[in-house]
């Protein structure tokens, strides 16, 4: 026998019983909310069999790797319900928009009849409740399957995996791999929604305040124009797979790839600083969520408005930070440094006003070696033809600019979109890209182990959705952070480190997803590190940015 905990109850069970057993038999109230189970730093499928002793704690739509089972399943189901109602095409998986994913088709443009065939199969789908069946697969095998399936992306993404053997699920007439666990069935994929947005569709999944019905649409215009303008350039480039990128390593290409990026970097903080110039702005706002290289693209929209005839001054709001010992403290004791109450607002708003009215003000620095504001602040006054910059996350809330001009204000949004996936239906989440670049800068400049930066994640991404992702449409300008080059230039800092953690700790899991990634990514050759400019938005987290000096 073996025995096995779940939410503080103790059973003994025959080797081999299932998770979902085991679920039922101590904690039936839990089942119906239940995608799985964490067993230490790993996640076990409900239809998973236990061979030893263990401690379980159920996964849900609480959690961040619940919602990534759901959104695999129903990926799948999306997929075998494209593939009986348009045989013959090819679907390509592109990124996040809000509760949901855009997806579209490689041939042709979708129209609303082709949306709702599809919505009406992946219902049939649904109901059906048809098993999700994985199997042990080797890489011959696969590679072998998907050029039959007229697939070129998986093929080429396979002839690059370091591993023969891994797990393939398979449901109904279709196989496919998404690099992680899955629900035992479509029957379990009840929630979700389809709609058009052209040229493909949106599949909208719920959201953890609900999970019983698919999130409300939430339309990001500002958001998926970025995107888009990145995917032209992808296309463009003839960058859009991992595949692709590992070509040009292996072609000796990688050197002038990172300089054609680079210079569109260039471009677009030319076309922004234009525009904040046309308009005559005088306080420009940056934010964006954290490791978007914000300070670094700040410093570099100042150089670009001194090419135009201004003055740049550059303000980090986090000079507006309140003592930490007259923070309120939150649930848990500590207080929350991303919220905005973390902020002398008042203090800020007042300092905008003189300033913007051509009056002399004194700013505040913050200290944040003993984490309390310098004694003395200084004085500044604006001259005509100076301009601020003011750097933070919380540079798009209302509550920092509601009530002045808006003619003299000017908010720009700053984020990681990556638009590489690793093949056509598997993307990599901007989340993922925007953590490795955090993990690869924390170790590099702030001693921190990954596995406290993995471990803090969570809390930072609850504070990026509370306080910066609600604000981006208020943007004038967007700009994506995100080089088509990165991921093999970060996998020379990061792979090893996140290797080296082991299973026994509570992170695990979040690492081997990034690990997974990392797998299918060469790393960048000692020639194209030369190639990547001192004031690359990348040497904010890799080193070497000569902006800092």
């Amino acid at each position: 026998m073996i025995t096995i905990k779940l939410l503080e109850k103790v059973g003994n069970f025959e080797p081999y019983v299932t998770v979902q057993k085991v679920i039922e038999t101590l904690a039936p109230e839990a089942l119906p909310t239940a995608l799985g189970c964490f067993r230490g730093g790993k996640a076990l499928e409900l239809n998973e069999k236990i061979s030893e002793s263990c401690r379980l704690h159920p996964i849900t739509f609480q959690n961040e790797e619940g919602r990534r089972i759901y959104e695999r399943s129903l990926r799948f189901v999306m997929l075998l319900a494209v593939r009986r109602v348009l045989p013959g095409r090819h679907v390509r998986i592109e990124h996040s928009i809000g509760y949901g994913v855009y997806a579209r088709l490689l041939e042709e443009p979708l129209t609303q009849e082709a949306v709702d065939a599809i919505a009406a199969e992946m219902k049939k789908i649904v109901a059906d409740d048809l098993p999700f069946t994985r199997e042990r697969w080797t890489r011959n095998q696969a590679i072998d399957y998907f050029s039959r399936e007229n697939e070129p992306d998986k093929t080429q993404l396979l002839a690059y995996r370091t591993f023969d053997h891994f797990n393939v699920y398979h449901c109904g007439e279709m196989a496919e791999y998404f690099y992680g666990a899955m629900l035992p069935s479509t029957g379990y994929v009840k929630a979700f929604g389809l709609r058009l947005h052209q040229p493909g569709m949106v599949v909208q999944m719920p959201s953890p305040a609900d999970p019983t019905a698919p999130a409300p649409y939430v339309n990001l215009p500002k958001h998926l124009n970025a995107f888009a303008e990145s995917n032209r350039w992808c296309d463009i480039l003839g960058c859009m797979n991992a595949a692709d990128l590992n070509d040009m390593i292996v072609g000796g290409k990688l050197p002038d790839f990172i300089r054609v990026n680079e210079a569109l970097h260039d471009q677009s903080i030319a076309h922004i600083a234009q525009g904040i110039a046309d308009r005559g702005a005088r306080a420009i706002f940056v934010a964006g969520p954290s490791s978007s290289g914000k300070t670094t693209f700040a410093n570099r929209l100042c150089i670009h408005l001194r090419v135009l005839g201004l003055r740049p001054v550059l303000i980090s709001l986090d000079d507006f930070y309140l003592d930490r010992d007259v923070l309120p403290l939150e649930a848990d004791g500590k207080p929350d440094l991303e919220a905005l109450s973390a902020l002398d607002v008042p203090l800020l708003r007042a300092c905008l006003s003189e300033l913007l009215s051509g009056q002399e003000t004194r700013m505040p620095r913050f200290d944040f070696t003993v984490s309390k504001r310098f004694p003395e602040m200084y004085p500044l006054k604006l001259e005509k033809d100076q301009i601020l910059v003011m750097e933070g996350i919380h540079g798009l809330n209302p509550a920092l600019h509601e009530g002045f001009d808006p003619q003299l204000l000017c908010k720009i949004y700053i984020s990681e979109l990556t638009c590489l996936n690793l093949d056509h239906h598997n993307r990599i989440r901007t989340t993922d890209a925007r953590l490795l670049r955090r993990i690869v800068r924390d170790h590099q400049f702030r001693c921190t182990p990954p596995e406290e930066t993995l471990a803090m994640w969570n809390s930072v991404r609850r504070g990026e959705e509370k306080w910066i992702f609600p604000y981006q449409e208020q943007a004038d300008f967007v700009f994506n952070s995100a080089l088509h080059y990165e991921l093999p230039v970060l996998k020379r800092y990061a792979y090893d480190l996140l290797l080296n953690i082991p299973e026994s700790d509570p992170v695990y899991l979040a690492s081997r997803r990034l690990v997974k990634i990392l797998h299918y990514i060469l790393p960048a050759t000692d020639e194209a590190m030369l190639d990547i400019p001192p004031l690359s938005l990348l040497r904010e987290f890799i080193g070497g940015c000569t902006l800092y000096l």
